[in-house]
């Protein structure tokens, strides 16, 4: 079985952009025979006007082929409560890595997806319980962490 991550945006351009970067993805291709997104939509009998401008790139791909592809789904409505399902950055090294090199390792990722137009919403940290992470948002506020 195949799956992909679908998140629900108002402007999937901009979360390819942070999400690209973040994850270490790339932008997928459109299917062979199409030279955009827009034109396999536009095949598929997507109206032109639902489409807005653009070529539609809404599609990440992991280079490697072992995340799953993930999907920005165009949606009228803002993002308006909190995520049922996040994702986790685990840069870390899990908890054989000492809380402080932890530390440093995730405030360095953070730092870099900040840069990136990622804003910072909590944290967590918990030394004596060997846990550290940091709770972000992305540019339309969907919350992930980084661990």
């Amino acid at each position: 079985m195949e799956w992909q991550l679908v998140i629900d945006c108002q402007d999937p351009s901009r979360l390819v952009a942070f999400w690209a970067e973040a994850l270490r993805y790339r932008p997928q291709p459109a299917p062979d025979g199409h030279p955009s997104w827009r034109d396999w939509y536009l095949a598929v009998g997507i109206p032109a006007e639902e489409l807005g401008e653009g070529d539609c790139l809404d599609r990440l791909e992991d280079p490697t082929g072992a995340g799953p592809r993930i999907w920005f789904q165009p949606v009228p409505e803002a993002k308006s409560l909190k995520n049922r399902l996040h994702i986790d950055l685990k840069v870390g090294g899990g908890r054989g890595v000492p809380v402080a090199e932890r530390r440093v390792r995730v405030d360095a990722e953070v730092d870099r997806l900040t840069a990136l137009g990622a804003r910072v919403s909590g944290s967590m940290d918990d030394p004596e319980n060997g846990s550290y992470s940091v709770q972000l948002a992305d540019p339309e506020g969907n919350e992930f962490c980084v661990v």
